[in-house]
């Protein structure tokens, strides 16, 4: 298995000492299909929250998310929801963006992407920079694909198993959060940063932190 250390998430660490706030999620489910479409039900309690139709992009993670590590398929038991999330957001407005297939430093010649797009027919980020720290990236993708309607992070909802990576990725982007809480793998099989995730979000919540409202840094 390539152990890559992911610096972005290394160096972006830091910034939680100081701001909590930055890994938790505007929304919570249990499992991928519990995931609301479209999206923005999911955020319809948000104070500040605009129209129904604000949503315009969504970036999915994959491993733990809608697919095991290292797997290019997607979970049987959320196929359903995949092609229901293809549907509502068709073409480029579904991206994926995962620190495994598409991260050059990981998948190095780009060979897991391809198998990935092949098998969910979704296209996968190329990234240079591993999340949480990939934010510019997206927008230049969504600045290259008008047809999405993307004009602001704020018209994208980021949905993934992790706080550190991906809910952290959304709140510095200055897009929406959606923690899928309990992902694919068995609780027991999850790494340690996983099992201290589960612990420290809703520990955050309950002292009173809360995600901040999205406001662009690209903007």
């Amino acid at each position: 298995m390539n152990m890559n250390l992911n610096l972005s998430a290394s160096l972006n660490i830091f910034k939680l000492l100081t701001k909590p706030s930055l890994c938790l999620p505007h929304a919570t489910v249990a499992t991928f299909s519990d995931l609301p479409v479209p999206m923005d039900k999911a955020f319809a309690r948000e104070k500040g929250h605009p129209a129904a139709t604000s949503i315009k992009a969504i970036v999915l993670d994959k491993d733990d998310c809608f697919a095991y590590p290292e797997a290019s398929e997607i979970y049987d038991a959320y196929k359903t929801r995949f092609e229901a999330l293809r549907a509502a957001y068709p073409g480029r407005r579904l991206l994926i963006v995962s620190n495994t297939a598409g991260a050059r430093s990981y998948d190095v010649d780009g060979k897991l992407a391809l198998e990935v797009e092949k098998t969910t027919g979704v296209a996968v980020l190329s990234h240079q920079v591993k999340k949480p720290g990939c934010g510019d990236e997206i927008m230049r993708y969504f600045q290259k694909h008008p047809e999405t309607g993307v004009t602001s992070p704020r018209d994208i909802a980021v949905v993934g198993d992790r706080l550190a990576t991906d809910m952290m990725l959304a709140n510095m982007m200055g897009s929406w959060g959606i923690w899928v809480k309990d992902g694919v793998v068995p609780l027991q099989q999850k790494s340690i940063f996983s099992r201290i995730e589960r612990k420290l979000g809703p520990y955050l919540m309950s002292r009173g932190f809360a995600a901040p409202q999205p406001a662009s840094p690209f903007e």
